[in-house]
């Protein structure tokens, strides 16, 4: 398979954690309920939550907007690592020591948990231990790999300073974290999934969340379906959080994107997870599958929305695999997204310091497998006993976050581009777009996004997305339009795939009419 036949995309991204799975058929709601704890969100957060929660006898419910486990727990790297990037040097000279300790605490006691559930409930989840390790190719880091291999050995984690690693390229040093896993995180969760349902646990499907209210000290969940639930808490683990009143998360939080291909390759992988420490973010783990080895390679991280031409990106990454491996085959590859916080550490706890019955999970910033199961345990113990040893470093409300007021400048004035960027773009006409193209048009002051499918069909909706009002942008990668500013990202015709919008972009109910008005300003 040639160079130019890897990059001959004949069919749509496709992650292997999806492709090896069966979809899942939990059920939609159709009346309302009433539980102890409502769950918003049925990724690996909500689902392992869920589950610590019924152990406890709690009476919960996950309401999901799509399919559970679909999201960026379908579409990760699943490395389970203690291993976050530079973090624990950071967050010792940034904030505390003893902040660094919780965060290595939690993390190291997620990658047990996972073990310590898999063996118990013998879950075939492809469970692999492994060592972690980042490493870097410029002289500037050195020292900063150095620091961080001290760091997290004196916070209990084994951690060893190196100037080689397995991989077949030479670096200027590395740290490596032993004991640490990989694993197939839809063959997990949805075992966590089918014993907490088994168990009394409900699970809702294709049931999107569009308001939430208060009443009478407990929270009404409504759903699109115009149905509720009520209960006295109420956990959002939507990934980006759906609700806007409280919390200003839109002004705190900023979703990227990154790629993965899975590639064949002649000879056989070292073992090992490895990620890059400078900006790159390069990634390296293997996989066994029906295919044989696989070797995820990861990377291109941009803001969602603000790639230029998405495809490239997976471009590069096969240019940058062909580099390191002989590529045969490339079976699979696929996209996600990660909420990103301004200080690099995740949001877990009371909503607010005046929400005691609302909780948060989010902005796991790439390291969403144990950072997930460490929320679970955190949220667990804050509903049951009132605390957790970790709730410091990840409150939502830490005092720290003020550190971070230059990356909230920078950040929101991102987005303050995005909500106008485009509006005064050149724009080009109708026949001009071409089938698989994705561009914004412009009518008799109308402003529209317009796919044409291979079929060479016209899909038309409005550019506005509907969470906040930003002009979303055309993903060549993915054939959808992503909001530049809080993620939200939809499909061709304007329907929901991620949030946090709740409802779908307009003009995709009335095709024609918008198709005959461009049309006729033409």
């Amino acid at each position: 398979m040639n160079l130019a036949e890897q990059k001959n995309f004949k069919q749509p991204p496709q992650s292997y954690w999806m492709a090896s799975t069966l979809p899942t058929q939990y059920p939609t709601l159709n009346e309302d309920l009433k539980v102890d704890v409502v769950i918003v969100g049925g990724g690996i957060t909500g689902i392992s939550c869920a589950y610590m929660l019924n152990q406890e006898g709690v009476k919960t419910a996950i309401i999901e907007a799509d399919r559970i486990l679909q999201g960026t727990t379908g579409h990760t790297t699943a490395k389970i690592t203690s291993q976050h990037g530079l973090i624990y040097s950071k967050i010792k000279n940034q904030i505390s020591e003893e902040f660094a300790k919780q965060y290595a605490d939690a993390n190291e006691s997620a990658i047990r948990l996972i073990e310590g559930i898999a063996i118990d409930n013998r879950i075939e989840c492809d469970y692999v231990p492994q060592s972690a390790y980042i490493y870097t190719l410029q002289n500037e880091y050195i020292s900063k790999i150095r620091d961080e291999a001290e760091v997290a050995s004196s916070l209990g984690i084994k951690a060893t300073f190196l100037e080689e690693i397995p991989l077949s390229f030479d670096i200027k040093a590395a740290v490596r974290f032993d004991n640490q896993a990989q694993f197939h995180p839809r063959k997990f969760s949805l075992a966590l999934a089918k014993d907490y349902f088994n168990g009394g646990g409900k699970i809702f499907e294709q049931s999107r969340v569009v308001d939430i209210e208060e009443n009478e000290g407990a929270y009404v969940i409504i759903t699109s379906q115009g149905k509720k639930v009520t209960a006295k808490k109420l956990i959002i683990a939507s990934h980006y959080p759906c609700y806007n009143k409280l919390g200003l998360y839109f002004s705190r939080i900023y979703p990227e994107r990154s790629y993965v291909v899975a590639i064949k390759a002649r000879g056989n992988y070292p073992g090992g997870m490895y990620i890059a420490a400078e900006d790159s973010g390069h990634s390296f783990r293997n996989q066994m599958s029906d295919h044989g080895e696989l070797i995820l390679v990861g990377g291109e991280k941009h803001k969602t929305g603000q790639g230029e031409d998405t495809a490239k990106h997976y471009e590069s990454l096969i240019d940058f695999s062909n580099e390191i491996f002989t590529v045969e085959d490339i079976p699979y590859r696929w996209s996600t997204q990660d909420c990103m916080t301004l200080d690099g550490l995740p949001f877990v706890g009371h909503f607010t310091s005046k929400t005691p019955n609302m909780y948060i999970a989010t902005g796991y910033g790439k390291w969403g497998m144990t950072n997930s199961i460490a929320s679970s345990m955190i949220l667990r113990d804050l509903i049951i006993c009132g605390k957790s040893p970790w709730q410091d470093v990840y409150n939502p409300s830490r005092l720290t976050i003020t550190a971070s007021a230059k990356n909230f400048v920078v950040q929101n004035l991102n987005v303050a581009d995005s909500l106008i960027e485009g509006k005064i773009s050149l724009l080009p006409e109708l026949d001009e777009i071409k089938p698989g193209e994705g561009k914004i048009i412009e009518a008799k002051g109308q402003r529209a996004g317009a796919h044409r499918d291979e079929q060479g069909t016209l899909h038309l909706v409005d550019t506005t997305c509907t969470h906040m009002g930003c002009e979303v942008n055309w993903n060549s990668a993915e054939t959808s339009w992503d909001c530049p500013c809080h993620g939200s990202r939809f499909s061709n015709e304007g329907d929901i795939i991620e949030g946090p919008a709740v409802r779908p972009l307009e003009f995709n109910k009335d095709v024609n009419t918008i198709e005959k008005l461009i049309k006729d300003h033409y």
